[in-house]
């Protein structure tokens, strides 16, 4: 298609996204409460009518908005983070519907595996977040001495959330990335397996300074599964690179490096007469009678 056809057609494609994205929106509007005691649910609070002077140390949290437009504020975040979740499935096929046409059928096919297992994970990653969010606001408000009170603003404890479930949910998306890039041929399965030692190091690095939480506990529990997904990928390339070895002996070759060729001279055996089209010699000397009409091996004169 032209330039302007293509152009014409994300622009139709993103109004209907963003025209799902508002209506579960709107309906999200409706469940805006318990979208917020699933969010908070986490964290332990503290009975009605507790006040910061009651000293309630490191046995619960105190919850409250801190300015007149953070309720409101709060509530369009919760209700179009949920919109954003709920008509997921809208947009992405709207972006897959794009871009298809451009790809070839082994890709697609990639990518149908690709959306497959990515949002399995995601969601396990996401499921392990609400696991591991009460440990570790348990072990952080521990820390508050008996004189002094945990106040805490709703604003911050839905930012906290939300950033722990993204961030554990992208990471479960790491070993799916590292077999698509085997699958496509990028890195093999024993390279991979050369960076165990590094990975393992980066990820918990990683899980340090990713979880919000900055304690022990989430880092061990969003490192400790991607290390486990991390060599089942591992294993998973390494068989995938055996079965391309077995149907593709030089597979294992790099784009540089020349395969072994057989130099043994094979046997040629008799030439067999081929018809051979008339020649400059036939028609400069006007034989037109046929006899040189076969060719031994299919050579002529000037040959």
């Amino acid at each position: 298609m032209p330039l302007a056809d293509h152009l014409r057609e994300l622009r139709n494609r993103l109004a209907k996204a963003m025209l799902a994205i508002v209506v579960a929106s709107v309906v999200a509007a409706f469940f805006s409460q318990q979208l917020m005691d699933l969010l908070s649910s986490p964290v332990p609070k503290c009975p009605p009518g507790t006040s910061v002077s009651d000293n309630t140390g490191g046995r619960c949290v105190i919850i409250a908005y801190q300015t007149m437009l953070s309720p409101f504020t709060s509530t369009v975040k919760v209700v179009m983070l949920a919109g954003l979740v709920a008509s997921s499935p809208v947009w992405l096929y709207q972006l897959w519907a794009f871009v298809a046409p451009g790809l070839h059928k082994s890709e697609k096919k990639y990518t149908y595996w690709f959306a497959a297992i990515a949002v399995p994970l995601f969601a396990a990653g996401a499921y392990t977040a609400f696991l591991i969010m009460p440990v570790s606001v348990r072990v952080l408000i521990s820390i508050t001495p008996d004189v002094a009170s945990n106040f805490l603003s709703l604003d911050d404890l839905l930012d906290f959330t939300t950033r722990m479930v993204l961030v554990f949910g992208l990471a479960f998306e790491l070993p799916l990335l590292l077999i698509m890039l085997n699958l496509t041929g990028v890195v093999t399965g024993k390279r991979m397996a050369g960076w165990w030692r590094a990975m393992v190091m980066c990820t918990f690095v990683f899980g340090a300074v990713a979880t919000p939480s900055t304690d022990p506990l989430g880092m061990i529990a969003l490192a400790g599964p991607i290390i486990i997904l991390y060599f089942i990928a591992v294993g998973f390339s390494i068989l995938n690179d055996k079965r391309r070895a077995r149907s593709d002996p030089d597979a294992q070759l790099a784009d540089d490096e020349a395969s072994v060729l057989d130099h043994t001279p094979e046997p040629i055996g008799a030439l067999d007469p081929v018809p051979a089209a008339r020649a400059l010699p036939e028609q400069a000397t006007g034989d037109t009678d046929g006899a040189r009409a076969h060719r031994t091996g299919g050579y002529d004169d000037i040959t």
